[in-house]
């Protein structure tokens, strides 16, 4: 599929799209209405939404309408999610909702040159797809989600890589909270240029 072209940009395939609180990351608690694009093909094997994975199992819904349903929300802030957003041409999507003057942020694992002008960029590196130097130019947030403990020592070598004003933030995956956490705890005790993301909305059980 060609998702460069601008008719592919007018219209998207979304696996779901909804009015929510963010729970993780730089805007925990914040209220957002989330857009999750379908498709990705960078097959995490701990992902929790692989129902995302495949783009013509969705509906292609045109970014119009998503825009009304928007509105019908008190929402300033949007948020771009997958999948992988990043492998379409978001440049109609963003700038309809830059019109309405929604701040607009992104998560993605950044194996994608981006495609629009985006207000917070959040980086999410994964170990089964190489990210491009972009996002380590435009990352706002780094998100390293940690699966075994050895992915700290990974992280860090991101962290490297971003800008000095990037957030950093571990997070356990779900399933191995109960071993990571503690180890995540510890180490943002002894650097603290890290902080803690957790899943917050799974805590409190929020869509």
């Amino acid at each position: 599929m060609d998702t460069s072209t601008k008719t592919a940009s007018l219209s998207l395939p979304i696996m779901e799209h909804f009015y929510t609180i963010q729970g993780e990351g730089n805007y925990t608690g914040r209220a957002a209405y989330f857009i999750r694009i379908a498709g990705c093909d960078v097959g995490c094997v701990w992902c929790d939404v692989k129902e995302s994975w495949e783009a013509q199992k969705h509906k292609l819904l045109p970014i119009t309408s998503l825009l009304k349903e928007i509105k019908k929300t008190p929402t300033d802030f949007v948020v771009i999610t997958g999948g992988e957003p990043a492998m379409y041409d978001l440049n109609e999507l963003i700038n309809l909702l830059h019109a309405d003057n929604y701040e607009v942020a992104i998560e993605t694992s950044g194996c994608y040159e981006l495609k629009g002008n985006i207000d917070w960029y959040c980086f999410s590196p994964k170990k089964f797809k190489d990210s491009i130097p972009e996002a380590y130019e435009k990352a706002d947030e780094l998100k390293v989600v940690i699966f075994h403990p050895t992915d700290i020592e990974w992280a860090e070598k991101h962290a490297e890589k971003v800008k000095p004003s990037c957030k950093l933030y571990l997070q356990t995956e779900w399933s191995k909270q109960n071993k990571n956490l503690p180890l995540i705890v510890e180490y943002v005790k002894h650097n603290p240029k890290w902080r803690i993301s957790l899943q917050t909305h799974k805590y409190l059980d929020i869509p």
